[in-house]
């Protein structure tokens, strides 16, 4: 081999080095110093509004989308023993309708479901063997797929007292005993305090949890 090839050999070889380092020292502060995940959904406290006695509407105020106050009518309904109002329980945004004028309903049917976009939040999912490492208060930095280029500023809120494998309608079982063990995530609820238009229920999202 010439001296040149050598030469750049050399400093190609440095360089890979240099660069595996780099990362390597970046892997271990990101490890030591933050916990990661990209299994997260922006979520919010969801109301549904249902009729309070069977009936038939008789006005439908709402579509999906709207903005609404709390205690504004939402529906009117016709009933055996006259008008009822149906109102909204709270300040927020209809998501969702599921029924329309002249529909005859029953008492509790869902009329419209309802979230308040000013307080959406991020549920997360953490790995069994990080959440020791996790405190109420921790800063937390989050980027929502509909807002990509936006880091949300959040603080955890709250972290669970199980697994989510204990609310699953499916549970594992272990009739033939065999046995794999399985790592298993605890919910993680973060607020967030500076979140655009964009961030919508049910986005996912990626967060980065401070020690």
């Amino acid at each position: 081999m010439s001296g040149g090839r050598l030469v750049i050999t050399n400093i190609i070889g440095v360089v890979v080095i240099l660069a595996l380092l780099i990362w390597g020292g970046y892997y271990f502060t990101q490890k030591s110093n933050y916990i990661s995940t990209d299994n997260a959904k922006v979520s919010g406290d969801l109301f549904t509004i249902v009729a309070s006695s069977n009936g038939k509407i008789t006005k439908f105020n709402v579509k999906d989308g709207q903005d609404v106050s709390k205690d504004e009518e939402v529906a009117s309904l016709r009933t055996q023993n006259g008008s009822v109002s149906v109102a909204a329980p709270t300040d927020g945004r209809i998501i969702k309708t599921n029924v329309k004028e002249d529909e005859a309903v029953q008492a509790g049917e869902s009329l419209a479901s309802e979230i308040d976009m000013s307080k959406l939040f991020i549920l997360a999912n953490i790995d069994e063997d990080d959440v020791k490492d996790i405190k109420v208060g921790n800063d937390v930095d989050i980027v929502v797929d509909g807002d990509p280029n936006t880091t949300i500023d959040g603080k955890v809120d709250e972290i669970g007292s199980a697994a989510n494998s204990i609310f699953s309608l499916t549970p594992s079982s272990n009739n033939n005993g065999n046995y794999t063990k399985v790592t298993q995530t605890i919910p993680v609820k973060i607020s967030m305090s500076n979140y655009s238009e964009y961030v919508l229920p049910g986005m996912n999202a990626e967060i980065k949890i401070s020690k």
